[in-house]
């Protein structure tokens, strides 16, 4: 199996200070006041030693730092923070995409230089909406206006490939308020869009609101119309739908979320970090004291577990299947040594019976009914 031997060419690093907690956040932040983050960076730096020690790091093709928000690193910090990723994985590809998550307002022209001279050249904009009434719902911190200002920054800087996250199905939302953002959006006529439906994550204030019925949520229909009008809205516009929820111009795909859709190794660095490599998945410590304490003694891994060739094959249709371009037969026999139809026959032949998965001669994609019930065709590959 072709992960066994692959070194990876992703780098996933986790920045996991924020200056709030937003009310639907699930993932591993903490609020930055008080936070060691010069110890923090030092651990960072002695797990991209041991990483690349164990793991070399060999023509890496793209980086992400993602979060919390890594943007709330002051100047000095993010240059340190950036020397450090230049120093460990050094080799890197021509047209390296070197991607950097960003929340508007944290990103003052000062920093913007320091993560251009530091080889960041892709910014995602946690955005949201561009209703300041929905923003507050949401317990975000910036408003339309923290939004205009850092993009303009970021352009003024030099960046020229940048994204914004934007959600829909979330509470007091409608079409039209959905609508609203999306004419706002597009007008900025940016590169990339990413536009996730809100889910209800346990330990969340939302998934707390949502069981004493406080969360005013659209209901299926209304959630299903907005989707309906994002795709056919991005796609008046010139954007390809290339992810259930990525839409990019031609050539502004991400590059690194798609190594993750096409199920290869990438490093994962930092407090709760995941990674894949050689065949291995593991997740790191999450709290960052606890974090900071496991870099001085090894590698910090909470977990780490060998994937199985079944494992890794249905993993490969899952993640596969979340591209419009589907999975493709011939890369499933170069990773695997298998034929994808006979390994899958009965899921394959039952969706495609079902109207939700399209063979197309090179392998199986979503047809548009299955792009609207995604997470029902991947379950699909866990029961067989």
């Amino acid at each position: 199996m072709r992960q066994k031997t692959e070194l990876p060419k992703a780098v996933y690093i986790h920045i996991p200070f924020c200056t709030n907690k937003c009310h639907y956040c699930d993932f591993n932040s903490y609020v930055l006041k008080g936070q060691p983050v010069q110890d923090y960076l030092d651990a960072l730096e002695r797990e991209m030693e041991r990483t690349v020690t164990e793991v070399p790091a060999r023509a890496i093709e793209t980086v992400f730092v993602g979060g919390g928000t890594p943007t709330v690193l002051l100047p000095d910090q993010m240059r340190r923070f950036l020397q450090l990723v230049q120093t460990y994985f050094p080799d890197q590809a021509a047209g390296l995409e070197f991607s950097m998550e960003a929340n508007p307002g944290t990103t003052d022209l000062e920093k913007l230089h320091a993560m251009k001279e530091g080889g960041v050249n892709r910014i995602s904009f946690g955005v949201q909406s561009f209703d300041n009434a929905l923003l507050l719902e949401l317990g975000r911190i910036h408003n339309t206006d923290d939004v205009y200002r850092s993009l303009e920054n970021a352009k003024a800087v030099g960046f020229d490939n940048l994204s914004i996250d934007l959600m829909f199905g979330l509470p007091k939302q409608t079409t039209a308020i959905m609508e609203d953002t999306l004419d706002k959006a597009l007008a900025l006529d940016l590169q990339h869009y990413s536009i996730y439906s809100l889910k209800i994550e346990e330990n969340t204030l939302f998934h707390t609101l949502y069981h004493k019925n406080k969360l005013p949520l659209p209901d299926e229909e209304d959630e299903l119309a907005m989707y309906l009008t994002i795709m056919r809205r991005l796609k008046e516009a010139g954007y390809e739908q290339y992810e259930i929820s990525n839409f990019a111009r031609p050539g502004r795909q991400s590059r690194h979320n798609s190594a993750y859709w096409r199920n290869e190794s990438y490093y994962g660095i930092g407090a709760g970090a995941h990674g894949y490599m050689r065949g291995f998945r593991h997740v790191n410590i999450k709290g960052v004291q606890p974090y900071i304490e496991a870099t001085r003694q090894g590698l910090p891994i909470l977990e780490r577990f060998e994937v199985t060739e079944q494992e890794a094959m249905e993993d490969f249709m899952m993640v596969g299947l979340r591209q419009l371009r589907g999975v493709k037969r011939e890369e499933f026999r170069a990773q695997f040594g298998r034929e994808l139809q006979e390994v899958f026959a009965a899921p394959l032949q039952r969706l495609i019976a079902q109207g939700m998965l399209i063979s197309d001669g090179e392998g199986y994609r979503l047809s548009e009914q299955g792009l609207l019930f995604g997470n029902d065709v991947f379950a699909q590959f866990l029961e067989d």
